[in-house]
This record gives C-alpha cells, structure tokens and sequence, in this order.
C-alpha cells in the first residue's frame, strides 16, 4: 500500500462524503487532530458521525463542527465539561444526537472493530440505561452486557514522528486512542510533527504500522525529511528540532 505524504492538512484529509463516521482522536486537547478538524471544516462535509473521547471543548475546531451543524451524531464517552458549550446547545435544541460509551467500552468497541471481532461481552454499563436493548448474559456468575464493534469510514489522529511508510511514533499521553482509531476505519490520516526517511525509526518503537496508514502530514512547525519515499513525494523542509 502507497502511503500519501501530503504538504497540506487539506491535502492529506482528502475529501469525505457527507453522512461519513468520523473518529477523532484525542484525550480533550492531548493528542487531537486540531488541523486535520480544520480541514475537514474547510472541505465541508456534513451529517456526520463523529468518534471522539470529547464533544469539543470551548471554541476548539470539533467544536465547531458542532456549531456549524455538520454533526448528526456524537459517539463519546464525555460530551459535557465547563466549557462544552456548543454541544450542549445543539443537544438540547434536537440538533444532535447523543451515544454515550463508557471510556473503556469505546476503546475496546473501536479495537474490536480493527481486530475484525464480532463484539465483546462486559459488566460495565450492565443493569444501567446504556444496556437498554443490548444482549445480556451470565458469564461466570458475572452479569454482563454485549457491546458492538464500532468501525468508521476516516479516522483522523495524531503522532510524533512518521516515516515515509506511514509507520507512527506517538508521545506519550498523546497516544491514546489514536492507535486503536488508526485500525478501525477505512481511511486513516495522521498529521504528525515530522517525517523522517523510511527505515529511520527503530521497529521496536512503532506503535501504528504503516499498513493502517493511507496519509500523512508534518504539522506543528514540523519538516518532511529529505529521502522519504512516498506516493506523493513530499521535498525536504530542513532538519527537524
């Protein structure tokens, strides 16, 4: 598979059909996507699902999806904080519409979807609202709770470092659910800090193979490092800090 190293966020989001699930990675601020979300206000999709831990915070650009009515749908884990101001607007209006996951269970719904299982089974949520209309069973004297694979058509994440085959480096809290994000969609855009020859980064720090990766770009005053071997080959920007 030929990964993109794109010059742009614009360029490396490509286009996404309006009614696309979007997953966002992202704990609040650590780790999000914020350019690769800019992107996708300029290219203008709507009716979209978003993934995400967060509803947006403040007037951050997920945020302002929300704002602009392009979202139809959140899938999160924490839709309101002191500053979720917009999301709590639309909802309230009908203008969106809430699935709340539990943390744990949305990382593991997104993983399962990557790892093409057919769902798990849980005691969290079990006995509570969020089990309404789910599978329930018995499992070792434990109640629990089936919970779906939750795939999506573009996850957008964010890395450290990539190469020039789409292998990622995250640092460290940033990581999140960027690499389970990264697995479970069809299309999956990385904006990173730089991007350094192919065969560079050692094997054994990879935390995304290339192979989940479709596009890359050097984001946050980064650089494309001279020999990276790409689809779209990107010129060398100068060393990196």
């Amino acid at each position: 598979m030929t990964v993109q190293v794109a010059r742009t966020a614009r360029e490396a989001l490509g286009d996404v059909a309006d009614g696309s699930t979007v997953m966002i990675g992202g704990f609040g601020p650590a780790g999000q996507p914020v350019e690769l979300i800019e992107a996708l206000l300029e290219q203008g999709a709507g009716d979209l699902v978003v993934v995400s831990n967060n509803a947006g915070n403040g007037e951050d650009a997920l945020a302002r999806l929300i704002l602009e009515h392009r979202v139809r749908k959140i899938v999160c884990s924490f839709p309101r904080q002191v500053d979720s101001w917009h999301f709590d607007a639309a909802y309230r209006a009908g203008e969106v519409e809430l699935e709340l996951v539990p943390q744990g269970n949305l990382a593991e719904r997104i993983r399962a979807a990557g790892a093409g299982l057919g769902g798990f089974f849980t005691p969290t949520g079990f006995g509570t609202p969020l089990a309404e209309g789910k599978e329930t069973r018995v499992v070792d004297g434990v109640p629990m709770v089936f919970e779906s694979p939750l795939p999506a058509d573009v996850a957008l994440v964010k890395a450290f470092r990539a190469d020039g085959v789409g292998n990622l480096v995250y640092r460290r809290t940033a990581r999140n659910f960027g690499p389970v994000m990264a697995t479970a969609a069809r299309r999956t855009v990385a904006q990173v800090r730089e991007v350094v020859p192919t065969g560079s980064i050692d094997p054994e720090t990879v935390v995304t193979p290339g192979i989940y990766v479709d596009a890359v770009v050097a984001l946050d005053s980064a650089t494309v490092l001279a020999g990276t071997q790409s689809g779209t080959q990107a010129s060398a920007q100068g060393s990196a800090s």
